[in-house]
């Protein structure tokens, strides 16, 4: 075990599970520089193996649909300039103003919060949520906004001519070999939050996503290019930018919540340390929630410097 994990910390995060706003948890750490996992309270399968734990990973499922969307981009098929409104003409009012495949990735499209949205197919979700209230103009803010992945779930079909779900099986699931990952029929989160997978498959898409495996160089590169606007958080492939709790290193990657799970992803860009995190969420206490998860991604970063031991 690499020195460089501090396990002290990491369980001391974990310690006193259940409370009543998390049950458990699971941690997974790899990469150059060290690997370890853990889990707490009600949290009891496996972290690895045949038999790990799947969870709901909701929105990292952005991750994903990105991907595919600079894979299209990068067969020549899209590009990140495209006015979304050319390729999918009439799903979005006629008075919006052209937004581009570019913004619905990095979060600036300036479409309105979803206050309207009901569930339903991709294209009812889309009109419902832009059935009330007002965007501001592309490409001038930065609102995190799902209905911005349904929009590039429906443009992976209708550029590839096949559904979503083939698309990621043929392009990332089976290249990958990422047999615990899957889309229920029956989450209606789609393209925008509806995975489930397990903490083994996430650290090697992440490792192949931020290698380069799937993209060429310049779609990779839009992996790591956040559009210089105010408060942009999240890069030209949705890879969100944010530094680690507690004054770790800048890392990339993205969190997620569905099917009573809270999970997330992160790496610092030269892959010495990757983490994966999964809790069981109750939904009583979101200020307590959201301490105890970053006290865990912290613990999970604490002692990691960029350039030292193989850091990036």
């Amino acid at each position: 075990m690499d020195g460089q994990v501090d396990i002290a910390a990491l369980r001391a995060a974990l310690a006193g599970l259940p409370e009543p706003s998390v049950r458990g948890a699971m941690v997974r750490i790899s990469g150059r520089d060290g690997r370890w996992t853990g889990t707490a309270g009600e949290w009891t399968a496996p972290v690895d193996g045949p038999s790990a734990g799947e969870f709901a990973v909701g929105s990292v499922t952005k991750l994903f649909t990105a991907a595919l969307v600079l894979q299209l981009v990068g067969e020549g098929r899209l590009s990140l300039d495209d006015p979304v409104q050319a390729h999918l003409p009439g799903l979005l009012p006629r008075s919006y103003a052209p937004i581009t495949v570019g913004q619905l990735l990095s979060h600036t499209s300036g479409l309105q919060k979803p206050e309207c949205v009901r569930p339903g197919t991709p294209v009812e979700v889309v009109r419902s949520a832009v059935s009330c209230g007002t965007p501001t103009p592309p490409g001038t803010t930065a609102q995190y906004n799902g209905v911005n992945y349904f929009l590039a779930g429906l443009l992976v079909e209708k550029v590839s001519g096949r559904s979503y779900e083939a698309e990621l099986r043929d392009r990332i699931l089976r290249p990958l070999g990422l047999r615990r990952t899957r889309l229920p029929a029956d989450d209606w989160a789609w393209a925008e939050g509806g995975l489930v997978s397990t903490s083994g498959d996430l650290t090697r898409f992440m490792n192949v996503l931020m290698r380069g495996g799937l993209h060429r160089p310049a779609e990779r590169a839009a992996l790591f290019t956040v559009p210089p606007i105010p408060d942009a958080r999240f890069s030209l492939g949705g890879l969100m930018r944010t530094p680690a709790p507690g004054g770790g290193p800048v890392v990339w990657g993205k969190t997620g919540t569905n099917r009573g799970y809270t999970s997330g992803v992160f790496a610092t860009p030269g892959l010495g340390r990757v983490v994966v995190y999964s809790t069981l969420t109750t939904g009583k206490d979101t200020d307590r929630e959201t301490e105890r998860i970053l006290g865990i991604v912290g613990a999970a970063f604490k002692g990691y410097r960029e350039g030292v031991a193989g850091g990036a």
